[in-house]
């Protein structure tokens, strides 16, 4: 498996509704080897720090299988970076990964941390207002990722994967999580001996305090 293209984001904006806001989601691939530090990929810019970004979500990486799955969906095939990803991965099924699952990219190294929840300024970037709605509904949400070793990285590079750890939920699985009418207790609890992200960390520790 291979990285088949490196993307940062821009300053831009984007209108939600009735209200402009400026957004880096607009990503475009950039040439040759790109740095990787601990709160993601040089030149990339995280307006919506709230909800995007920080140590937990540096990178959000992107797969051509689940790619292939939109350019049926769409009728053709997105450009790199469509979804916001700074990564685009020649192989996996994004909502197979496990939490916790390591990828190294010669000398850097990510660990799987969430799933990408489909929002707002998603839906207007791809001028659809009910395109968080196709999003979830297809079920190809990509990865967030921490970074364990800083480096660089770029098209082309080989990727190495290495298993999450015994029991460790699906990207899937915590995706589903975010849309599900009723949650259970038990599992939510066990979920939480894994290397979440934070504010995944902090959503199932919301819904045990809601019951």
């Amino acid at each position: 498996m291979r990285i088949l293209s490196v993307q940062v984001g821009r300053p831009a904006p984007v209108q939600i509704g009735a209200k402009a806001v400026t957004s880096g989601i607009d990503k475009r691939p950039v040439p040759g080897r790109v740095p990787l530090g601990e709160l993601g990929l040089g030149g990339d810019h995280v307006l919506d720090t709230r909800h995007h970004g920080g140590p937990d979500q540096a990178v959000y990486l992107y797969t051509a299988p689940d790619y292939d799955r939109w350019a049926e969906e769409l009728g053709e095939r997105p450009a790199p970076g469509t979804f916001g990803e700074n990564v685009l991965l020649g192989g996996l099924e994004s909502a197979e990964v496990g939490i916790g699952t390591q990828l190294d990219f010669g000398d850097a190294r990510l660990e799987v941390t969430a799933a990408r929840i489909p929002c707002a300024t998603l839906a207007a970037h791809m001028g659809d207002p009910a395109f968080a709605k196709r999003f979830a509904a297809l079920r190809r949400p990509g990865l967030y990722a921490r970074v364990l070793r800083p480096g660089t990285l770029g098209e082309g590079d080989a990727v190495t994967v290495s298993a999450a750890p015994e029991g460790a939920p699906t990207v899937g699985e915590v995706f589903d999580l975010w849309f599900a009418r009723r949650r259970d207790p038990e599992r939510l609890r066990a979920l939480l001996a894994y290397p979440l992200a934070a504010r995944l960390r902090d959503d199932i520790e919301g819904w045990l305090k809601e019951g």
